[in-house]
């Protein structure tokens, strides 16, 4: 478990993140839906975060690692491992303060995001089939001298993460719960993290898509596990987890209730927010808006905010998204 002491370092040093990225990120807004409210009965908003710069609050983590590092780490370039918004970030930001930066990305990695981080300066190396084997990659990278900005399991990255969190107790008074999408658990543990202190009475609620649940069952079994996963639409989340990661401990003792949906449903919630919020998300938003609506019976009359954590879709998933209903 975590100790109240180590949740008040947390916070401290998430509040020392919102103070060190605030110049160089959006704080994005809150949206009440009164549609999904009438659907549910809870009073639902949706937190805009994938009206970030680079259209995902992989920013966030991305800003606070780097300006965390000596001018001579940053001289020397950075790497990073990602399926593709984490790289979008760390190229931004990368750009923004003047550093080389590599990128590695497994082979098949979306081709939208693939163009953005080459359109923002970034040297893509691709390695491997899944992000664990990029994340092998740019480790030997970093041997070799480069700063490397991990996608979930560093400190400074999970505290910049964490500024949502910030955003939502200023946004959002009384807020009974979240909902979160998680793949390495990056996000939920920065947001649990600072909210446990901050919000005690808010139910940090982590959702997984069925297909691609490696910390899922994780947790269910006390320990850091293999897992197969198949293909899912919410690619941002996909992927396996290090072993010794800093999210795992976190995510045991913050997440209060876990959710598994399938591609059904997260295909369902992105055409819902696409019909009646005119918002065109990428699956790993819908997967924390399908976790909601799959257990929405229990927080009727309650005040909800769910996470929309990017809005990097490829033409053909937004195609199809679109046809759905016509």
């Amino acid at each position: 478990m975590i100790s109240r002491k180590e949740l008040q370092g947390w916070r401290r040093e998430i509040l020392r993140a919102e103070r060190r990225i605030r110049p160089w990120i959006l704080e994005t807004p809150v949206d009440f839906s009164p549609s999904l409210s009438a659907r549910s009965g809870a009073r639902v908003f949706l937190k805009l975060e994938h009206v970030q710069h680079t259209g995902s609050f992989k920013l966030r983590g991305a800003l606070n690692a780097m300006l965390s590092f000596s001018a001579g780490e940053r001289r020397r370039g950075v790497v990073a491992a990602s399926s593709g918004n984490h790289g979008i970030a760390v190229a931004w930001a990368a750009r923004q303060l003047r550093v080389p930066a590599t990128i590695c990305m497994p082979i098949g990695a979306s081709g939208m995001k693939v163009k953005l981080i080459r359109e923002l300066d970034g040297r893509i190396q691709f390695h491997g089939r899944n992000t664990l084997d990029a994340e092998r990659r740019a480790r030997e990278l970093a041997e070799q001298g480069l700063a490397i900005v991990p996608p979930y399991n560093h400190p400074q990255v999970v505290a910049g993460q964490g500024t949502i969190g910030v955003e939502l107790a200023r946004q959002i008074r009384r807020l009974d719960a979240v909902f979160v999408a998680v793949g390495g658990g990056g996000l939920v543990s920065g947001i649990g993290a600072y909210l446990k202190m901050a919000s005690p009475r808010t139910e940090i609620v982590g959702c997984w898509p069925r297909n691609s649940r490696v910390l899922y069952e994780s947790l269910c079994a006390g320990r850091i596990v293999s897992f197969p996963e198949r293909a899912t639409i919410s690619d941002g989340t996909a992927g396996g987890v290090e072993s010794g990661s800093i999210t795992f401990p976190l995510c045991r003792a913050l997440v209060g209730r876990r959710v598994l949906v399938s591609e059904r449903e997260i295909w369902r919630a992105m055409r819902l927010l696409f019909e009646e919020e005119r918002w065109l998300v990428e699956g790993a938003a819908g997967v924390a808006l399908a976790g909601f609506l799959h257990c929405r019976r229990d927080f009727a009359g309650k005040k909800v905010a769910v996470v929309l954590c990017g809005r990097n879709i490829s033409a053909h998933k937004a195609a199809k998204l679109v046809k759905m209903g016509s």
